[in-house]
């Protein structure tokens, strides 16, 4: 008996001591590492520093990308112009870059594929050539590019200049053939011995040939449309379909604003839409053709300026038309068309339009073309070899452009000092479009069908309560949004906003907004949306029915929900990837999920930190998850209390969290919502999060979805064991796994704790 009592006390020795080294190993693969955090924190800061210096949709072009050895000047910009025009750049001295990127063709060449060398011809009527595989993607704004050509193989202007030169299907041209060629011509060693500062022939390389191209390639630059001037402040440059055009782009039933985000239009990322391929045994796999297989069918997103000017569409021009692109993504891009794509972008998504709200955004659209800064064709070249002629474009869009007349606006609307009036029966827009900066717009009692736009700051949109009546914006389950905005120092009080099909009120790339006093009833995916937004107010509002967030705060800074309702909904409250928020004093019920603090891949804001959770009552929201499929917000579980995904340093103190079957505050890793292997441009681990002096009863009696899925059981605590420096002190409250680290728990005794778990198998986290 005693040897087995030694036995027994050396084998729990034993696993003490491993226990004791295992609780030094690192967790491996979990957290991003110090420099990737780095990276999200930088990010983060360019993305709210973006936002504060806007004004309004006014906001600023990124950076060019130039190469500190290519710095532009005059000389060597009036070089790559010529450069650019000569077809001595060619092996057989018959085509030039404008042959493919023509100013007059949208600096394209309207062919749905290109053609390369040995042909005649320019545009749509070019024939006899060596056919190519994509189209031409335009040169307007390519210097606001991340990544050059369709796929992102060239990482600059100058990079990409000189590949058409060299590929044997294009320009067919040896480098040093073409050095030759332009020594022999005097005009052209002087102005390269002018443009690189050279007394020498050495300035005559053919990288500096492709930094000349790429100097004046940095001037084509389209930014004075009549939207810009709309941004500005002229609110009559866009017509009235234009600017209802514009609110359907950026409505979050189409989500064209997400991929094509402003000011450019474009956006770093390459994605994938499954644009069917011309040949379906041989497929165009795009990026992926680059990095791997991930990126398999991943493309540029390319600029829509000038957009009207370069059909055909997609890198292989398979659409002739808008209206085709639309159609091919009100479908579901590729997987409408029967591709089953499993890595298709998770904004396409199908959506229905109806014709005018097609015929708006197309004439939108139409609205980005600017061709102010187009340079004018050079006569002539130093070689002396003819130039491409000027040209009618021939974008089959154009032709069929024809939108029908507009009636007039209606603008006998009253105005008191520096408040005007809107009665029943007259449009709240109208009243909107008289308004200037510090005026209030007065909407009096009655129903109004329409779509507001505010994208003029420092306006109060106010409703004027008469008795128990206030104005009720009605979409009748038609219009996507109730009011769509990009205005700074905006207040919208004492409305009820109601059946809409895509959001209640949606206010993006703002400052200082305000939604107080507002009932959402039916409205849409979400009710009160502010995204992307630098000091946000939701005060007494009430929201119902939305089928994403009732209050959704996303990619925003400096935040306080409050006073406010979330009932019936898909989630309550919802901050997502934001910074600096406080969440108090509201009231969740009957939702699927009560109050929920994120950190989702794939958005501007790469962080979600600094958010108090306080004094909220979060009861009995247990509704049926009734969201999109395709939505990460479909993967919320009925009965969810609190849910901490992914998020730091939030605090989470005195709430009343009752009656949620399947937890009453969880928090976790994202892999529990996305799947183990998952790759994450966010940082995915929940770290310095405090939960503490919550009053508890009657949570995780009946877990659902993921929860039940993972095999764990409901409690008023829920931790995936992911993370560190995550604290609880609530004695009172159920939890899995029995035993959380406390604030005042050393270190080492919270990891030991950890990783006794781990080992014991009761949490595989």
């Amino acid at each position: 008996m005693k040897k087995i009592f030694r036995l027994s006390i050396l084998a729990i020795a034993i696993l003490f001591v491993c226990l004791l080294a295992f609780t030094y190993l690192p967790i491996p693969g979990l957290a991003a590492s110090d420099s990737e955090n780095n990276i999200f924190e930088e990010r983060a800061d360019q993305f709210f520093s973006l936002i504060a210096s806007s004004n309004g949709l006014q906001r600023p072009f990124p950076e060019m990308k130039i190469r500190a050895d290519n710095p532009d000047t005059p000389e060597k910009i009036e070089l790559g112009k010529l450069l650019y025009f000569d077809p001595l750049l060619s092996g057989k001295n018959d085509i030039s870059c404008a042959h493919c990127h023509h100013p007059d063709l949208g600096f394209s060449d309207n062919r749905a594929i290109s053609m390369g060398k040995d042909g005649s011809g320019l545009g749509r009527d070019r024939e006899g050539g060596a056919v190519l595989r994509r189209g031409s993607p335009t040169v307007w704004n390519s210097a606001f590019n991340h990544l050059q050509f369709w796929d992102g193989r060239a990482a600059d202007l100058e990079e990409q200049a000189g590949k058409p030169i060299e590929d044997k299907k294009e320009m067919d041209q040896d480098p040093a053939e073409l050095l030759e060629e332009l020594k022999a011509i005097p005009a052209y060693v002087e102005l390269f011995k002018k443009a690189f500062h050279s007394s020498d022939g050495e300035a005559l390389t053919f990288e500096n040939v492709t930094y000349a191209i790429a100097a004046f390639e940095r001037t084509i630059i389209s930014q004075n449309s009549r939207f810009d001037r709309y941004t500005s402040g002229e609110v009559d440059a866009l017509d009235a379909r234009e600017r209802a055009g514009l609110n359907v782009f950026r409505s979050l039933e189409t989500r064209c604003f997400e991929c094509h985000n402003f000011p450019t239009f474009a956006n770093p990322d390459f994605k994938i839409v499954g644009v069917p391929d011309l040949d379906v045994n041989d497929p165009d796999l795009g990026r992926g053709e680059i990095v791997g297989e991930i990126y398999n069918r991943a493309f540029k997103v390319p600029t829509l300026r000038n957009i009207a000017l370069t059909a055909p569409y997609m890198h292989n021009g398979v659409f002739e038309t808008l209206e085709e692109v639309i159609d091919f993504y009100a479908k579901g891009g590729g997987n409408g068309l029967g591709m089953n794509l499993e890595n298709i972008d998770d904004k396409i998504r199908p959506f229905s339009l109806t014709a005018e709200e097609k015929s708006s955004l197309i004439a939108f659209l139409h609205a980005l073309t600017d061709e102010s800064a187009k340079p004018d064709i050079p006569a002539t070249v130093p070689s002396g070899l003819p130039v491409v002629p000027s040209l009618a474009n021939q974008s089959p869009e154009l032709a069929a452009f024809n939108p029908p007349p507009l009636s007039p606006p209606n603008r006998n609307i009253e105005r008191n000092g520096r408040q005007i009036i809107v009665k029943a029966g007259q449009r709240i827009q109208d009243g909107l479009d008289l308004a200037s900066a510090g005026d209030t717009v007065v909407v009096m009692p009655g129903e109004y069908h329409e779509t507001l736009t505010v994208d003029m700051s420092n306006i109060t949109l106010l409703g004027k309560r008469v008795g128990d009546n206030i104005p009720v914006l009605d979409g009748q389950n038609v219009l996507p949004d109730g009011l769509v905005g990009a205005g700074s120092d905006f207040e919208i009080r004492n409305f009820v906003v109601r059946n809409f099909t895509a959001n209640g009120i949606m206010l993006d790339g703002a400052r200082n907004v305000t939604f107080r006093e507002v009932i959402c009833e039916n409205p849409g995916l979400y009710g009160i949306y502010p995204v992307g937004c630098v000091g946000v107010t939701v005060d007494a509002c009430s929201v119902t029915g939305a089928r994403d967030a009732g209050i959704y705060v996303g990619q925003s800074k400096d935040i306080i929900v409050k006073n406010s309702k979330a009932f019936a909904n898909v989630t309550g409250i919802e901050i997502e990837n934001s910074l600096n928020a406080i969440v108090k004093d509201n009231e969740v019920t009957d939702n699927a999920g009560g109050i929920l603090v994120f950190l989702l891949p794939n958005n501007p804001s790469k962080i979600s930190r600094n958010c108090i959770v306080r004094n909220n009552k979060v009861i009995a929201n247990n509704h049926v998850n009734f969201g999109d499929p395709a939505a990460i917000v479909s993967r919320v579980p009925s009965g969810s209390g609190i849910m901490l995904l992914g998020a730091d340093e939030v605090e989470v103190t005195g709430n009343q969290i009752e009656e949620n079957n399947s937890f009453g505050i969880a928090l976790i890793h994202l892999n529990m919502v996305y799947g183990d292997g998952t790759n994450y441009d966010v940082d995915p681990v929940p770290e310095n999060n405090w939960i503490h002096g919550n009053h508890f009863a009657n949570n995780g009696n009946a877990p659902d979805g993921i929860i039940k899925d993972a095999g764990y059981d409901g409690r008023d605590l829920l931790w995936d064991l992911s993370g560190s420096n995550n604290f609880w002190d609530e004695p009172t409250a159920t939890k899995l796994p029995p035993t959380l680290p406390s604030k005042n728990w050393s270190g080492f005794r919270e990891q030991l704790t950890v990783r006794f778990w781990k080992l014991l198998g009761m949490i595989t986290g």
